[in-house]
């Protein structure tokens, strides 16, 4: 396998910009509490590694939510089931290795101080915890409370009141009292307001080398928001770790480096990205869409690139995940190229996409047989669509490119 030279921060940053489209219209929510969680820290004065760890936790705090439906009810200071996407997300990031040390610190972000005393926790993963919970909190009630005035100067000093009055009890005083602090400024309003988060954001990211991992880290790191991404809808369950496998396959067949089959299944893995802005109700129709919901999901692949571009070192995999929904006679989307723009290993993810989705339930079928997903690639070649030589290495190996699409799947079986 290969190794890879990434920045984890800006990695894990540019990566939860999907966390961020679940919400479809309150965007960026979870880089608003990592500001304000942020600035309690370092009003606290916690040392760079505690900061560290507490932002990380904080811009992915909220990735046991998959669902619009779920993310809705986050705007809602008590919810019922509200622990369960805390112990998603948990199971989520403890799978990588990179991010499993946030793994408590995410469980226990919507547990009140008095409570988090009793359990048997480091005093650091508890004060992170509560934190995020306080700065969750303050962003959920602002978003709220906006509805009434827009004017965010004339929320803060009921937000500040919720603080004090909950101190003690949800929050740990220091943190509360760090955070009455550092709100007392208007400028700490106008940030959240005019997204000027990101400007602190990139001096985070800065402040972490460019560092060599081994493949297997990097796809640990990259399979917890590709699970993200399939949790939204149990049709799409299980999608893109079989996309990534395909992808990887056909390569293989095609004799292409290893560090490009690498590659391959990374594009794979993150190619629907951009779907967790798509609402929950359109991937689960069972009928066909109308000309509206359809223009919603048609910005899905070009939501992908965005996310994937700010990564340095995914140039290509940004460019392969963003062009799945292109077609060789450029009716594709979402920049309508054709094949003399669309390099093999686009046209391989491309087939690979086409090739699983079919090989799934969906809301309006059945999974299809190998020989019909064969007769349909076919149709497509002959339309101008998917690349004929990919689809005919596929054809040719229809047995082994069955059990590649579905090799996460129960629905896997020999031809």
């Amino acid at each position: 396998m290969s190794r890879f030279a990434i920045n984890l921060h800006e990695a894990v940053y540019s990566l939860s910009d999907a966390l961020d489209l679940v919400g479809v219209t309150h965007i960026h929510h979870g880089k608003r509490v990592a500001y304000i969680a942020a600035e309690i820290g370092r009003c606290l004065d916690w040392p760079q590694a505690r900061m560290d760890t507490l932002f990380q936790a904080a811009i992915l705090h909220d990735s046991g939510v998959s669902k619009t439906q779920v993310h809705s009810r986050l705007a809602q200071l008590e919810w019922e089931y509200e622990a369960e996407h805390c112990q998603r997300g948990a199971e989520l990031v403890k799978a990588s290795p990179l991010l499993s040390p946030l793994s408590d610190c995410i469980l226990y972000h919507h547990t009140h101080w008095t409570e988090l005393q009793t359990l048997p926790l480091d005093d650091e993963k508890k004060l992170i915890a509560n934190c995020i919970y306080l700065a969750d909190r303050v962003d959920v009630q602002c978003l709220t409370r906006r509805g009434e005035e827009p004017n965010i100067l004339l929320i803060k000093d009921h937000v500040r009141e919720q603080v004090a009055h909950a101190r003690g009890d949800w929050y740990e005083p220091g943190l509360a009292d760090a955070f009455m602090a550092v709100s007392s400024s208007e400028a700490f309003w106008f940030a959240l307001e005019n997204e000027h988060v990101s400007g602190y954001v990139h001096t985070w990211m800065r402040s972490a080398q460019t560092v060599e991992i081994e493949f297997a880290e990097l796809r640990s790191l990259v399979h917890v928001f590709s699970c993200i991404v399939d949790a939204k809808s149990t049709f799409t369950r299980e999608h893109s770790d079989g996309v990534a496998n395909l992808a990887r396959h056909i390569g293989h067949l095609f004799g292409l480096p290893e560090r490009t089959c690498d590659m391959l299944e990374l594009a794979g893995l993150l190619h629907d990205l951009g779907k967790l802005r798509v609402p929950d109700e359109l991937l689960d129709k069972p009928s066909k869409l109308d000309p509206l919901e359809y223009a919603a999901v048609q910005r899905h692949s070009f939501d992908t690139y965005n996310i994937l571009k700010h990564i340095h070192g995914f140039e290509d995999i940004a460019l392969w995940a963003g062009q799945h929904h292109e077609r060789v006679n450029g009716t594709g989307y979402p920049y309508h190229l054709t094949s003399t723009q669309l390099t093999r290993e686009a046209r391989i993810v491309a087939v690979a996409d086409v090739f699983q989705a079919l090989a799934q339930n969906r809301p309006y079928r059945g999974a299809l047989a190998p020989e019909e997903i064969a007769r349909i690639l076919q149709e497509e070649v002959k339309r101008g669509k998917l690349d004929a030589e990919v689809v005919q290495m596929v054809l040719d190996n229809l047995s082994s490119c069955w059990e590649a699409s579905l090799a996460y799947s129960s629905l896997a079986s020999p031809l």
